[in-house]
């Protein structure tokens, strides 16, 4: 442990849940590369209710324990961070598939002015049998491809468990979620808040625990990829959906006077139909876009503003969505009405079935979207209630 007059340069911390058969290993392994390397440092155990002695164990190797009592990997982590008294964090699992021993490569890379500097364990290397092949060739690669794509990181390795940062950069972030979903949380975040990030091969050995992992691969997989679309909702909602709503809104309305005919090809009702169906998806990709950027900012997430967003936000609200929702279904029912009128001066006899349906059409388009931003200005009502939060 260093001297009570030293300044710790860095924190090594380790989440710890049940740890007791690899623990002592890895505080081993981190000790001894703090002093192989003269880096001033600790080792701190975020432990998050351990039952089996795991703190015991910690202390006797000569480890700092923090006790976490919200549940979670993202709690732990976050409770270890800050309590954590160096200049730069280095975060690993304690479950010994990371080496403690070789963090030479993240220390540089931090005291060269890096914010954030990524493991990378498919350019490292990974052990036989260490990683699944569901997270091997699935799971890992898509969810980073879905992270570059969407947020211009140029991580390769999303989750890789062994990372190190700036500690009070990454405070600054103002991190939020107590899940495996953190992992994911720190690469975007400081993507976006403009960090310098870089990454560095790291090995992968195989988990030295008896027991099955904390990780659950399709509900944490599924936890990763929804905390990248709430941040992604202009790129994965917002563009595609008003492409969908404006090619189905122009579609419905020109076939509402009539066959449209390409060349050898014509477009009619059924055509009609399906564009319909296409703009009221592309409407609720865009009333899903808008409204899970407000219940981002609106829940702390800190996600880059433009000046068009801003004013939009200003202008929305429960009353001026229903407003609109209201004159939209006024328009489809006017446009009802009148084919009720037409009908009705015919004696309520047959009408021709193909003008009667692309009116039809029509006129269930507009009352559906009328209903839709009702409903999405409600929501939104919900969203800006003023609540106070423990």
């Amino acid at each position: 442990m260093p001297a009570a007059t030293d300044t710790i340069e860095l924190s090594i911390v380790m989440p710890c849940l049940n740890e007791a058969e690899t623990l002592a290993t890895c505080i081993d392994k981190a000790n001894g590369y703090l002093e192989r390397s003269g880096v001033v440092g600790e080792v701190v155990v975020a432990d998050n209710g351990s039952t089996d002695g795991s703190q015991e164990i910690a202390r006797a190797h000569g480890a700092r324990v923090v006790d976490v009592p919200a549940k979670g990997y993202g709690s732990a982590l976050l409770g270890g961070i800050e309590a954590a008294r160096g200049t730069y964090v280095i975060m690993g699992d304690a479950d010994d598939s990371y080496d403690f021993s070789n963090l030479d490569a993240f220390v540089e890379r931090l005291r060269a002015g890096d914010q954030l500097v990524m493991g990378n364990r498919f350019r490292g290397g990974i052990a036989e049998g260490a990683m699944p092949p569901l997270h091997k060739y699935l799971g890992n690669p898509v969810l980073s491809w879905v992270g570059r794509v969407l947020f211009r990181s140029p991580i390769g390795d999303f989750h890789c468990g062994l990372r190190g940062f700036h500690r009070q950069s990454m405070l600054d972030l103002h991190l939020q979620t107590t899940g495996m979903e953190f992992a994911s949380e720190v690469v975007v975040k400081s993507t976006l808040g403009g960090l310098r990030v870089t990454e560095v091969p790291t090995t992968l050995d195989k988990d030295g625990r008896s027991r099955p992992p904390h990780l659950r691969s399709w509900r944490d997989g599924w936890r990763h990829l929804r905390f990248l679309l709430i941040f992604s909702p202009r790129w994965l909602f917002l563009i595609p959906g008003t492409v969908a709503f404006l090619f189905g809104l122009i579609g419905t309305l020109a076939l509402a006077f009539g066959p449209v005919v390409f060349g050898d090809v014509g477009f009619d009702l059924s055509s009609q139909v399906y564009l319909a169906a296409l703009t009221v998806v592309g409407y609720q990709s865009v009333l899903f876009a808008i409204l899970t950027k407000i219940y981002a900012q609106h829940e702390g997430f800190r996600i880059p503003r433009s000046r068009n967003f801003d004013r939009l936000e200003r202008r929305i609200s429960l009353e001026s969505g229903a407003l609109l929702g209201l004159a939209l279904f006024l328009v489809g029912l006017a446009i009802a009405i009148w084919q009720f009128a037409v009908w009705a001066a015919a004696d309520f006899g047959p009408l021709e079935p193909g003008t009667t349906a692309r009116t039809a059409v029509l006129a269930a388009l507009f009352m559906m979207l009328g209903a839709q931003t009702v409903m999405a200005g409600m929501f939104l009502g919900v969203l800006k209630v003023g609540l106070r939060k423990e």
